[in-house]
């Protein structure tokens, strides 16, 4: 295995709100290979150091039945709030998708 963006192995990546308080990111692997692949490569560190987050915050769901991961985190800023660069939680997806994989 090569060094890999997660969105070139993937088939989709979205964030959004989960509420004015929380983000959530889904990562849709499509199949049962490139889900077991990026369960193997995608470690909540990982996550955790390309988000800027303490570990401790994220919530991971490994969803095998859909093909997902669900990676769930407070928001550093409450939606809406004078300082929130990002209404809708949907930049992180892009943060995710150019992660590099090993």
């Amino acid at each position: 295995m090569s060094d890999q963006r997660l969105g070139e192995i993937v088939d989709k990546i979205r964030s959004k709100n989960a509420g004015p308080f929380w983000v959530t990111i889904d990562i849709f692997c499509g199949s049962t290979e490139r889900y077991e692949e990026v369960l193997e490569r995608l470690t909540t560190q990982q996550i955790s150091n390309c988000l800027q987050l303490d570990s401790s915050v994220i919530k991971r769901f490994d969803l095998a039945d859909l093909y997902a991961i669900k990676i769930s985190f407070p928001r550093p800023i409450v939606q809406g709030s004078a300082g929130d660069r990002d209404m809708h939680g949907a930049q992180y997806a892009v943060l995710l998708a150019e992660l590099t994989l090993s």
